[in-house]
């Protein structure tokens, strides 16, 4: 394994602040370059520099010696994205946009794109594969179709791997409850009570250790390109719920829902590779309940983007 020079964006987001660890670890020196709207919780480290910055200034993204690029920058989920639909077009698509043109002009041989397991939209095949059609119906699903194009457009200058996470589940130094496994658990800890709307509904998950590792495993591997979904358990929510009254004991209440989202992610393209997913929604649950119950862990605001973001970007009038 050869050492690089990463720069990773949104580095000080859910999973930069799990994967910037695990590169510095497999010696890599790492660029951490965020906004750092949520703060940053990056421990200092000799082969770590961390640059609070706006991905849409795309001259100041560091790029000199830059080997690899792990683009994760975006404005987060559907609702945050909604929030604010000029903002996420800016930094999930036109900064992306920016910065792919700018790492094919300056010769970076190898970029990393972060999409989302979202894109395919509402679907009814048993199995959603890569070669399915996208209909994404959010402004979040359709920034990161439109950087998918983009990327895919200089696959003949450079490395282009892009990877669409199932919803990602676990513990993480900037850690997010807005998210469905790290939600009901919080809620269950916290409440005694799980809510859960409607229940049938599939969805796709994802350990945030076995999504950063994916993110290494691919970087190792420049001569594996293309898209790969990353989503090794589908369950439906009552499920996820029924895993976490398991554990903290919590008492199940099930109310109506309007989100028909249903759908079963297949990654098989990126099983083929090699890649082994070690780590479960069970043990993600179990984590952050050891966590909590260990006082490392509160339900607090900053854990969940859409309020921090109205409470802190968009107080008094103020706009991002």
């Amino acid at each position: 394994m050869s050492v690089l020079k990463v720069l990773v964006t949104g580095a000080c987001g859910y999973k930069g602040t799990v994967l910037v660890p695990k590169l510095l670890a497999a010696g890599h020196a790492v660029i951490a370059f965020d906004i750092m709207w949520f703060g940053n919780f990056l421990r200092a480290h000799p082969n770590l520099t961390v640059i609070e910055g706006d991905v849409r200034d795309i001259n100041s993204v560091p790029l000199d010696g830059v080997d690899a690029i792990i683009h994760l920058s975006s404005v987060a989920n559907d609702p945050c994205s909604e929030l604010d639909p000029k903002l996420t077009w800016e930094i999930s698509c036109l900064a992306t946009m920016q910065l792919a043109d700018k790492a094919a002009r300056v010769g970076i041989p190898h970029f990393m794109y972060a999409s989302s397991g979202s894109v395919y939209g509402l679907k009814d095949d048993p199995q959603v594969t890569e070669d399915l059609e996208l209909v994404p119906l959010s402004e979040y699903n359709k920034t990161k179709m439109v950087g998918e194009r983009v990327l895919l457009s200089y696959a003949d200058r450079m490395t282009v791997q892009i990877v669409r996470p199932a919803t990602v589940c676990g513990l993480s130094p900037r850690m997010r409850l807005d998210v469905a496994v790290n939600l009901l658990t919080m809620q269950a800890l916290a409440k005694g009570e799980i809510t859960v709307l409607g229940g049938d509904q599939t969805r796709p998950n994802i350990h945030i250790d076995d999504i950063t590792d994916l993110y290494l495993f691919l970087l190792d591997r420049p001569e594996i390109t293309g898209v790969f979904n990353a989503g090794f358990e589908n369950l439906s929510i009552l499920e996820i719920a029924n895993l976490v009254a398991e554990v903290s004991g919590a008492t199940i209440v099930v109310k109506p829902s309007n989100d028909p989202r249903s759908y079963r992610v297949n990654s098989d393209k990126i099983l083929a590779t090699g890649f082994c997913p070690k780590k479960s929604v069970k043990m993600a649950i179990d984590e952050i309940g050891a966590a909590f119950k260990a006082g490392q862990l509160k339900d607090e605001d900053r854990y969940y983007n859409l309020k921090w973001m109205r409470n802190t970007l968009y107080a008094d009038g103020k706009h991002p």
